[in-house]
């Protein structure tokens, strides 16, 4: 058996996995272009709510996701009939239905550029909601037939739909009891603990009690009442409940609320205070348009997302909450699962890249964080990556090395060299050891196996079915998605073919992660010798 029909043995297991992971990475390219290279108030359209509607759904999408990975973790029973029959089907035509949307979705941005979007506002959100139906339309159908949605909701009583429908109004719930949430005793309790946590790390933090205003040396934020945690108990409330509703036959009542929510919302309220004193360090010492516009509009929701999803794992493993405790370990693992590995790694990378773009001045700064990421993610995978085919492929590093030398020459990196150059001069000389460490390990050896495992493993093997007009549209999708992650798109998209190529000759992802591994070794080695690494 070949590796490239190996996997693809495996491509229906743990579905419910593949769909979260597929629209998280088309998510996060949509968030990370969107929101931190397209900056404009809402107040300067000429649709006020659409605009702050759109704005939301970074934070809606966030949650709707995180309730149905806990969906599926849970009850993972409730997809395999639905599994059964998504093996069986093509859905070729909404496969071109979800690509018009996302073509619908990018297209006011490249029609009207970043700073032509606000005198284009009005037409563009046509074209971002109907590309929003036709991509979600179009990718849940693509992904299996709409009989076996049909039958997997009915089955479930509808259940999956309530709670992503619940979910997506969580933020909704938030603004509505904001008016409730005016305790004037949270608030001075959160004053007061910000300002404990910050004159730990600074003695230049000053306050004003009466007025709720808090910084450090000349940057300084109001505490109104939304800012003391309101977003964060939503959530957790939210994620408890969900909790209760999948386990409601094991929960020991009343044990679980008595402990678990009061629990869950003190966890919150201690997060948001950590998350203000962050703030007003991010913007005194780093930068304030990063704090306010970068780390206090995503890193909240974010934060609690996290913060919600670690608390429903924690109650998994307290087995006096449950009546039999034996039933916690059913969910099947996906370490076992070759898709999984192909995909979820790549999820990691974009995870900790826009993590990376919220906390950081310098995107770049962050690398250390993404490295890190990527090698726990091929950690939990090592098994499925051991068994691809690691033979030498002579030709294959040729190819790639022909690509990093082709980088280097058309590369044109002045206008991003110097604010890279400045922010590592910012470092000290063991953390900017560290940092190079970090970027040659990730660029070199992490990177080439998270991208060729997603981009050929899956993306191009997952379209390639057969037929010489399949495997060329595999080829051009793939290469133009790789084009899209990276700045150059015509020398990425390029490099994505070589790659491609590589694989198809013998049929194995290893021969492209090695190609991809000859070209940033080139590239680094390049920007190693000038210390100019906006090359890579």
């Amino acid at each position: 058996m070949s590796e490239r029909s190996r996997p693809m043995a495996g491509v229906f297991r743990n579905r419910g996995a593949i769909i979260c992971a597929v629209m998280i990475v088309e998510l996060i390219a949509l968030v990370v272009v969107h929101q931190f290279f397209v900056t404009f108030d809402c107040g300067e359209t000429a649709d006020f709510r659409t605009c702050q509607f759109l704005q939301s759904l970074v934070a809606r999408s966030l949650v709707m996701v995180a309730a149905f990975g806990v969906l599926v973790w849970a009850r993972p029973a409730i997809f395999r009939d639905f599994v059964q029959s998504a093996g069986t089907a093509t859905g070729g035509a909404w496969m071109w239905v979800h690509l018009t949307g996302l073509v619908l979705l990018w297209l006011p941005l490249l029609l009207a550029g970043p700073d032509g979007l606000v005198a284009f506002f009005h037409r563009a959100s046509w074209f971002w909601g109907a590309g929003a139906a036709l991509a979600s339309v179009g990718g849940a159908l693509w992904i299996a037939p709409g009989a076996a949605w049909a039958k997997m909701l009915r089955n479930e009583r509808f259940m999956p739909l309530i709670v992503l429908m619940l979910a997506a109004l969580v933020p909704d719930l938030a603004d509505e009891l904001l008016p409730l949430w005016d305790w004037q005793a949270i608030t001075t309790a959160t004053f007061a603990a910000v300002y404990w946590l910050l004159s730990v790390f600074s003695s230049q933090t000053f306050a004003d009690p009466a007025a709720y205003i808090i910084g450090v040396d000349s940057f300084a934020v109001h505490i109104a009442r939304q800012c003391s945690g309101i977003e964060g108990v939503a959530l957790v409330t939210a994620f408890v409940c969900l909790y209760a509703l999948m386990f409601r036959k094991d929960i020991r009542f009343p044990h679980y609320w008595l402990v678990v929510l009061p629990v869950a919302i003190m966890l919150s309220l201690l997060l948001n205070i950590v998350r203000i004193a962050v703030l007003v360090l991010i913007g005194a010492r780093i930068s304030p348009e990063l704090a306010v516009n970068g780390f206090h509009s995503y890193a909240g929701w974010l934060f609690f997302t996290l913060l919600a999803l670690g608390i429903v794992y924690g109650l998994q493993k307290v087995r006096w909450l449950h009546r039999d405790p034996t039933l916690l370990d059913r969910a099947a693992p996906l370490q076992g699962d070759p898709v999984a590995a192909q995909i979820l790694p790549f999820v990691v990378f974009m995870l900790s890249s826009v993590i990376a773009q919220a906390l950081f001045p310098h995107p770049a700064l962050g690398y250390p964080l993404v490295a890190i990421s990527l090698a726990g993610a091929a950690w939990y995978f090592r098994d499925q990556l051991r068994a691809l085919s690691w033979q030498l492929d002579l030709v294959g590093l040729s190819a790639g090395a022909l690509v990093g030398l082709a980088w280097v020459l058309l590369a044109d990196t002045s206008g991003e060299s110097g604010a890279l150059t400045d922010a590592l001069d910012g470092l000290s000389p063991l953390l900017l050891t560290i940092w190079v460490i970090a970027r040659l390990t990730g660029t070199v050896l992490l990177v080439p196996l998270i991208e060729e495992m997603f981009f050929r493993g899956y993306v191009l093997q997952r379209i390639d079915r057969g037929g010489l007009a399949l495997r060329i549209l595999a080829i051009a999708v793939s290469s133009l998605l790789f084009a899209a992650l990276h700045g150059r798109w015509v020398a990425a998209g390029l490099a994505g073919l070589v790659f491609a190529l590589v694989m198809l000759r013998r049929g194995k992802v290893g021969d492209a992660v090695q190609s991809h591994l000859a070209a940033n070794l080139v590239v680094a080695l390049w920007a190693l010798a000038q210390f100019d690494f906006a090359l890579i």
